[in-house]
């Protein structure tokens, strides 16, 4: 067939990017080549539109052992010989099409990511956005996405341990499923995702390929629209325990010392990996197609270049040892053929039955090469007119802050998530320490240590929208701050970044300036950015989703015997607020949700005080000066206080004390670093003079009742049973 720009632009090329094509190779491109170009060019794999930012972001750090870009995923020291393991990802795209298999995969996938480097995966985590939960659609996404999680999680055998999940109009037709995997690795036994060796052997191992997932990096990289589901076979299919035995074999394979690089094959398949190992090595390979083991006949080069199939890994051998590499395979019951081997030159060459198909140079495909790299325009939104025109003056104060409270606990995105993680094996291994006594982040022993990692997805995507600098840093903060309060130490980051169009200057705004927050806090937490993923495209016909850079933090305890927990103790424990308690409403769900007001500003947020804030709670749990901490969110104060009753069913006596304070602004607002504690009464003085920041002495614990302004609100079990059961109730009332 003859290649032309229109079959080009019908693959998603630009006129430039086609020109530039011919211009690497000196001809014009066959179908093959250019359908590899087309979907290693694509946003998803080449970041071409957001790498100039994301190269700005802080990539150093005393722990840091790989530098973000570099290999699969983070690797971070945490002593003891031994490193972490962990990154964010993406499938929002197919997700939004096929919910089940879409989220499935996701999770398949970030595995993936963390045993190609050698780690055992110990512990999931996820992001997720959908549109209102009233909705028939929404309840679809949700109860799809839930089930995929939870199918491939439970049968691989990891635990999902936290979470967030949040329900935004913006998010109906383009739902976020971010999806998060931490592994442990002992140190020196990690394998670079980098092919080396004139002549060393190139297999793939694990499941046989098919058409399924053909093109995902591309659809990955255009908006989504009432079409969309034509693009159906884009969406992968996974099998779990196909994937535990693909995780057990290349953990023993690599203990051999035979295996020169290992690269999962995720987006862009066979094409990726090659390209990708290849380039790392500064090396090509010749790659014969017939020998890939498929589970359809007579697929076309093209398609075997492209096809995700899932739970696949490309290896390059030393040569002599293929022997003991498929015998380690075979033991496992896994398809392990030799495809091809390494070149020199740089050059990849993929044959079928003799003919050459295509022929490339690696580094022209890939991130950092060849691939494009794009400067976009960017303008402040024009809705910030409307958040700047916002006047709280306008607002009367409720006089009944009860209904309100009992309103705000009942809301999705602050009531118990229990309906969705009871369907996630949160115990599976054994590690988790939170079943029973919950904190703020989620904490998970470390095999064989006294050590523990501390886990945590944050982002409310609202304080974005209302400022992308201020909201992203806020994000990072939180996720400090939730592993602070459970008594770990941050220790680097991974970012789910997922936005609009790029090619809006608008999207491409917030885009920018989360980038600049990121970085900024980030150098202040000394938590580098390990890696992640970029998702543009997050866009329906009606509009981009709301700005969303999802910060996953991991963090450690030395001792898991110091972790601390949410939940109050005993009754007569004093409860104290630590932290300025400005008056602030500004974006709170109480503001957006209940009020109806969707422009305000971002809610009262200082770096400096939040990291001092930080600094007095490690130093509170590490000197045993309390028995709980909980930092406030959405939902305010109220809520912090109520959630922090739930576990053992106690109460609270509380009164206001910042009297010029607007009564709905203490409760309910969600200005940024603050943390409800409790103390024991016999260390009430020591506790208060160990403090260099400012405080309120709120009340105190008691059996169950509730009391707020000396007025009598009922009993904990009875607002436990609201935002345990909120959801269920969404649900089934929309089934009846």
């Amino acid at each position: 067939m003859e290649i032309t720009f229109e079959t080009a632009k019908k693959l998603g090329l630009q006129k430039d990017e086609f020109e530039k094509i011919i211009s690497i190779l000196g001809r014009v491109p066959n179908f093959n080549e250019l359908s590899a170009y087309s979907v290693m060019w694509s946003e998803h794999c080449s970041y071409k539109n957001s790498i100039k930012w994301l190269k700005t972001l802080p990539r150093e750090g005393s722990k840091l052992l790989v530098k973000a870009g570099d290999e699969n995923a983070g690797l971070m020291d945490i002593g003891d010989g031994l490193g972490v393991v962990f990154k964010i990802e993406s499938h929002n795209h197919p997700s939004a099409i096929e919910p089940f298999q879409g989220a499935a995969t996701g999770v398949g996938g970030i595995h993936r990511d963390i045993f190609t480097m050698g780690a055992r995966p110990i512990a999931t985590l996820n992001s997720l956005r959908f549109g209102n939960i009233e909705n028939e659609k929404t309840q679809h996404l949700l109860n799809g996405v839930v089930q995929g999680i939870g199918h491939y999680g439970n049968c691989f055998g990891v635990p999902t341990v936290g979470g967030e999940i949040y329900f935004e109009d913006c998010y109906h037709t383009n739902p976020l499923v971010n999806a998060m995997s931490a592994g442990v690795v002992t140190l020196g036994q990690t394998v670079s995702a980098t092919a080396l060796g004139e002549g060393n052997p190139v297999f793939i191992a694990g499941s046989a390929t098919g058409k399924d997932g053909m093109g995902g990096a591309a659809f990955a990289s255009a908006d989504i629209t009432e079409n969309s589901a034509e693009d159906l076979p884009a969406v992968q299919v996974g099998d779990p325990f196909q994937e535990k035995k693909l995780l057990e074999a290349c953990l023993e394979v690599i203990t051999t010392g035979a295996i020169i690089g290992m690269q999962d094959m995720g987006a862009a398949g066979i094409i990726c990996s090659t390209a990708e190992t290849s380039s790392k090595g500064g090396v090509g390979m010749n790659i014969y197609l017939e020998k890939v083991p498929t589970r359809q006949k007579n697929m076309k080069a093209w398609e075997l270049l492209l096809s995700e199939s899932q739970e696949r890994m490309l290896l390059t051998v030393q040569k002599g040892r293929e022997k003991e590499v498929i015998e380690i395979f075979e033991k496992w019951d896994l398809p392990c053929s030799q495809i091809g081997e390494v070149t020199n030159g740089g050059m990849l060459r993929f044959y079928m039955n003799d003919i050459l198909e295509a022929e490339m140079p690696a580094e022209s495909l890939v991130l950092g090469g060849g691939a494009p790299v794009y400067e976009r325009e960017y303008t402040a939104p024009k809705y910030f007119e409307k958040i700047k025109a916002f006047n709280a003056e306008k607002i009367s104060v409720p006089e009944n802050l009860k209904s309100i409270a009992e309103e705000l606990i009942s809301l999705p995105s602050i009531a118990s998530k229990k309906w969705i993680y009871e369907q996630y094996d949160s115990m599976v291994g054994a590690a988790n320490l939170n079943t029973n006594a919950p904190s703020d982040a989620a904490v998970v022993a470390i095999k064989d240590t006294s050590k523990a990692l501390v886990l945590t997805t944050d982002c409310n995507s609202k304080y974005v929208f209302a400022n992308p600098y201020v909201g992203c840093m806020i994000a990072v903060s939180e996720a400090a701050r939730n592993i602070v309060c459970s008594g770990g130490t941050p220790l680097g980051i991974t970012n789910c970044l997922n936005f609009g169009n790029p090619y809006d200057p608008e999207v491409y705004y917030q885009f920018v300036e989360s980038i600049k927050g990121m970085s900024k806090a980030c150098l202040k937490y000394d938590t580098p950015v390990t890696g992640g993923n970029v998702s543009f495209y997050n866009q329906s016909p009606s509009g981009p989703v709301y700005p969303t850079p999802t910060i996953g933090m991991v963090g450690l305890i030395e001792n898991f015997e110091n972790k601390m927990t949410l939940d109050f103790k005993k009754s007569g424990d004093v409860i104290y607020l630590l932290g300025n308690n400005p008056e602030d409403f500004n974006c709170s769900e109480y503001l957006h949700k209940i009020l109806k007001e969707e422009y305000s500003p971002v809610p009262y947020f200082n770096l400096e005080e939040e990291f001092h804030l930080h600094e007095n709670v490690s130093s509170l749990i590490k000197n045993k000066m309390i028995l709980s901490a909980h930092d406030i969110s959405e939902g305010g104060l109220f809520i912090t206080l109520a959630e922090s009753g739930f576990n053992n069913e106690l109460g609270f006596d509380v009164l206001q004390q910042a009297k010029e304070v607007r009564k709905d602004s203490y409760w309910f607002g969600e200005a940024q670093g603050r943390v409800v504690v409790s103390v024991d009464a016999q260390k009430v003085s020591e506790f208060e003079k160990s403090l260099n920041i400012p405080f309120e002495k709120l009340g105190k614990v008691t059996g169950g009742e509730i009391r707020i302004e000396n007025d009598n609100w009922g009993n904990i079990t009875d607002w436990k049973y609201k935002y345990d059961n909120a959801i269920g109730n969404y649900l089934n009332n929309k089934e009846e």
